[in-house]
């Protein structure tokens, strides 16, 4: 392991299996060092995705949530330190598939109970991939003044007293999460603070050891002095003697094993962690200590006077002027929480709504970061825009071209579909725009002008599925679901609709590909030979294109795609399209002054 700094002002972390605190933690953190960006680059939330509102200083920001390690890691190539806040049950599962992603470099374990044949596993591959894995059991380490993992050092009011929001002189390593803010709190006392705290963590095998984070430091050139606080219990000490004794550590290490009360006890005891059990003579703390002190530590007699043996060590550096002390500098203030700062007046709000598609702050709007004096100036159409708003892209040509081929064969059908007949009604009717519209609006589903999303999602599945037409339309009859895209109540086979000849024909004059297109052909030569007014319609011809829109401009994932489908983005382009033919047959009605609606009653049939 050795190297040497693994953290530094510029490090990001992915946080696995979120929790507010320790992250909210991290980023005051982040903003009492003056740090320029947040530490916390994304949140992994197995099974969800979106984004977490948290503070950074005064400003709300939203971190990204990936559902799984792998798409954080894509999303975040950056983020090298992984944060494990996972059950004991799955924290080995995930830290493993997280060490086997090449931007991960550091893991840190915080769950306690581990297994210990999982634990093995992780330290094997770590050690064989050059990774560094800090804990199970651990609350993690600290760079002072640069980064900290979750809930390391305690309340920004610890970590204030502790000086941890500057860079000290010390290195200090520990197996206890809880005696590690303790000891910085010792230590910024006698010396200027710590550079870097480690808890290695308490269980049997931790992912690495005092001495490999001993060894660490001593090639740190502002780490001048080392502190170690050990505990009884395993040989990990042993290790740390070695090497001073092979001449590996040349700086100062002032060390302190803790239990030497267990001679006390008649019988074994099992202290706190689960490595704290004395397996024998050399395993106990006074052992330990001997050991460390033979090998050139400086140990005291009692962990009482480990404070002074530090101050005394200390201050015999900066008396040799191999330390200068570093200055005293003011931390920001961390402005309180909403719930805290009620009673005092001094409150921050959290935001309501996250918008990443348009911001209308500073001098101008933009939409998708494109400010709108660029849109205007570089000739933008309908079709750009809402390449913007809705994709948060800018599409090319011929994209943005069908997008606005298909809202003008949308626009409008006649008076007589429901839509505008609901249209005409309220209009005349009295009724103001949005009420007309609206009206007509909400006729639109599964049997008017809602088929493009379920017809692009049934032949994109039977494409991907390699099923054949008949296959898939047999499927469907099976089920009792009717193709969507397919039929019409006017068209024949021998009368196609003009508008899915004029897609097809611009599609396969522009597009790179048409699979998706030409399966839904197929599907129609199948359909057509059960009855002739089973064609492809409009619903089919834009639902199959804009897959090959999609997929063939390369611009977006598969899961984007199964997104864009699932959401509706699709049925988004008719309701687009038919609102203006639906505001036009209100301003017609208006115009032309009709009176209130009454449908006749020789259109009705009356029976019993």
């Amino acid at each position: 392991m050795a190297t040497g700094q693994i953290f530094s002002r510029t490090t990001q972390a992915l946080f696995y299996n979120y929790k507010q605190l320790p992250i909210q933690r991290m980023l005051d953190f982040d903003f009492l060092c003056g740090r320029e960006t947040p530490s916390v680059a994304g949140i992994i939330n197995p099974g969800a995705e979106g984004f977490q509102k948290l503070f950074f200083g005064q400003e709300e920001i939203a971190i990204p949530v990936h559902s799984t390690i792998e798409a954080a890691c894509a999303a975040h190539p950056t983020a090298d330190v992984f944060i494990n806040f996972a059950s004991f049950r799955s924290a080995a599962a995930s830290s493993l598939s997280a060490l086997k992603q090449p931007t991960i470099r550091v893991i840190a374990i915080i769950a306690e109970g581990v297994p210990e044949s999982d634990t093995k596993q992780l330290i094997a591959y770590a050690r064989a991939n050059n990774k560094v894995v800090i804990g199970p059991a651990t609350v993690g380490g600290i760079q002072a003044g640069a980064f900290k993992i979750g809930d390391t050092a305690g309340t920004i009011d610890n970590i204030v007293q502790c000086k941890l929001y500057r860079p000290g002189s010390v290195g200090f390593v520990s197996k206890s999460g809880g005696m590690s803010n303790e000891m910085y709190n010792t230590i910024a006392r006698v010396t200027d603070g710590i550079y870097e705290g480690i808890a290695i963590g308490g269980d049997v095998f931790p992912g690495s050891t005092l001495s490999d984070h001993i060894l660490r430091f001593n090639n740190i050139p502002q780490v001048k002095m080392m502190v170690v606080l050990g505990e009884l219990g395993g040989r990990d000490e042993y290790s740390l003697v070695e090497a001073m004794k092979q001449g590996k550590v040349n700086k100062p290490v002032v060390a302190w094993v803790s239990g030497t009360c267990a001679t006390l006890f008649k019988s074994e005891v099992q202290f706190g962690h689960a490595g704290a059990k004395s397996g024998g003579e050399l395993e106990s703390a006074q052992a330990k200590n001997q050991a460390l002190r033979d090998a050139g530590a400086i140990v005291p007699t009692s962990y009482e006077a480990l404070e002074d043996a530090i101050k005394e060590t200390f201050a015999k550096l900066v008396e040799e002027g191999k330390i200068t002390p570093v200055k005293e500098v003011k931390p920001p203030q961390i402005p309180e929480d909403l719930n805290s700062a009620i009673k005092s007046g001094k409150v921050r709000a959290p935001t309501h709504i996250i918008s990443t598609i348009s911001d209308d702050r500073g001098e101008e709007p933009s939409y998708a970061g494109i400010p709108m004096s660029s849109i205007v100036e570089q000739g933008y159409g309908v079709g750009d825009v809402i390449s913007l708003l809705w994709f948060k892209r800018s599409l090319p040509r011929y994209c943005t071209h069908f997008i606005e081929i298909c809202i003008m064969l949308c626009a409008d059908h006649g008076p007589c579909v429901s839509g505008a007949h609901n249209t005409i009604v309220t209009a005349r009717a009295g009724k103001d725009l949005v009420s007309s519209l609206v009206s007509g609006l909400l006729t639109i589903g599964p049997r008017f002008g809602g088929a493009i999303d379920d017809a692009a999602r049934y032949f994109k599945d039977a494409y991907d599925r390699n099923l054949t037409p008949y296959e898939f339309v047999e499927s469907m009859k099976k089920k009792g679901i009717r193709v969507p895209g397919i039929g019409h109540r006017i068209k024949r086979g021998d009368n196609r609709d003009k508008r899915v000849e004029l897609l097809q024909r611009f599609a396969r004059t522009h597009f790179p590909s048409v699979k998706y297109m030409e399966y839904a052909v197929q599907v129609e030569t199948y359909t057509l030979s059960k009855a002739n007014n089973l064609v492809l319609n409009v619903d089919g011809a834009i639902g199959s294109l804009f897959l090959d829109l999609l997929a063939g401009s390369g611009m977006f994932s598969k899961q984007e795609i199964d997104e864009i489908v699932e959401i509706g983005y699709l049925n988004g382009l008719f309701v687009l399209a038919r609102s203006i033919g639906l505001i036009g047959h209100t301003f017609d009605q208006k115009r032309l002054k009709q009176p209130l609606y009454r449908h006749p009653w020789e259109d009705v049939l009356y029976t019993k």
